[in-house]
């Protein structure tokens, strides 16, 4: 698990400071729209290319970062002397460290990112350091520290944080993805970045031993209180019309309003936050789910009951599958997605966005201070933050 994110000259983001961000189990960050937000998910998802030992666009694409020119990842600011290279860096929980600068000139752009320095080191020890660059047979397009982890001991420090960032994307579903009527152009397991593959994923969840042990779908169930079943199908012919795209396997609910002889309906006619539930539960409780994740606007198409329902069962999703927990860092707009947030709870996290008088993305954290904590005796936190108690708002 990722503690420590350091991100310098990337987009908005100038500097986070000396400390950096301090992350938990469950990261919510909140702010006007256009103050850095995704960037912050996104300078992750650069790392995470470095660490698979590559930074091109495919790579990037491939993890939810939106592709663009040189000069817009770079830091741009009057008044602000350019940096000269992109820095980012990742500490573990174990104590391992991973930090990359990135360069790509601005007048001749090449599709792939050069390494200016890179640096791995487990326990304050290197493994991968700066300076090695000085060897002539070395491509300074590609990162050593991906071809150093076949060296590695399996469960090291510096093994699980290079496999955290390798995995790691951002998640941003769509509507007709997640009903299977266009494809994926990012598959990944257990879904795909635009909600591919929803249908497997829940699929495999309800024939695992954590979906017996857990009541998981009685859970599910329970958010979604117009279905009785949720499962999946492969014969759609009384269910679909024959001009409706269609993936091979699909969502059947059962609607327990409806009359028994017609109360079958697949994702393309179900409520699209439902969708949206199941694709959550997917990315936090599937086997074969990544370790560190973000999702873009978790709260879209969400009412607000269910968009609190929901974030109020992520911390417990992600600790479902044993230790360390899985990961996750998301961003959102909606004021209801806080009072679904334990802030007694020190892995859960919430962040407020918003950008300086220099136009620089900063960020804080937001505690459950005393005075907060008296606030919110009268007021909820999706009350206080548009009353303007937690900042994150805009200037309008």
């Amino acid at each position: 698990m990722i503690k420590t994110i350091k991100i310098n000259g990337f987009k908005s983001i100038h500097d986070l400071g000396d400390s950096g961000l301090e992350l938990g189990t469950v990261n919510c960050f909140i702010g006007a729209n256009g103050v850095g937000k995704s960037n912050i998910l996104e300078a992750i998802g650069v790392l995470g290319a470095a660490a698979n030992g590559m930074v091109d666009d495919e790579a990037l694409l491939r993890r939810g970062v939106r592709a663009g020119l040189p000069r817009l990842y770079k830091s741009s600011f009057r008044g602000t002397p350019a940096q000269p290279h992109i820095g980012i860096e990742a500490v573990s929980v174990q104590g391992a460290t991973y930090r990359v600068s990135l360069l790509n000139p601005l007048e001749s752009p090449e599709p792939a990112w050069t390494f200016k320095t890179e640096r791995l080191e487990q326990g304050g020890e290197a493994i991968v350091s700066d300076g090695v660059r000085n060897k002539r047979n070395l491509n300074p397009k590609s990162g050593l520290a991906a071809l150093r982890m076949v060296d590695l001991e399996p469960g090291s420090a510096a093994a699980d944080l290079l496999a955290e960032l390798q995995q790691y994307a951002i998640y941003c579903p769509n509507t007709p993805t997640l009903r299977g009527m266009v494809p994926d152009q990012q598959t990944r397991e257990p879904v795909g970045l635009s909600g591919g593959r929803l249908a497997e994923a829940i699929d495999d969840l309800r024939h695992s031993a954590l979906a017996d042990e857990s009541g998981l779908l009685d859970d599910l169930l329970g958010m979604l209180d117009w279905a009785s079943d949720v499962s999946t199908t492969r014969s759609t012919q009384t269910l679909l019309s024959p001009s409706v795209p269609r993936a091979q396997t699909v969502l059947k609910f059962t609607d327990r309003y409806m009359a028994a002889s017609r109360n079958e309906l697949t994702a393309y006619d179900a409520s699209e936050g439902a969708l949206y539930v199941l694709y959550c539960a997917a990315l936090c409780l599937a086997e074969r789910g990544p370790s560190v994740l973000a999702i873009d606007n978790l709260d879209q198409a969400l009412n607000p009951r269910l968009v609190k329902a929901l974030v109020q069962r992520l911390h417990g999703w992600l600790t479902q599958r044993g230790s360390p927990p899985r990961q996750l860092l998301f961003t959102a707009h909606n004021p209801a997605v806080l009072d679904g947030l334990d802030l007694s709870n020190d892995a859960v996290r919430l962040f407020a966005v918003g950008r300086n008088n220099l136009g620089h993305t900063s960020v804080h954290r937001i505690e459950m201070t005393p005075e907060l904590a008296a606030l919110n005796q009268q007021y909820p936190l999706s009350r206080l933050w548009p009353m303007g108690h937690l900042g994150a708002v805009p200037d309008v």
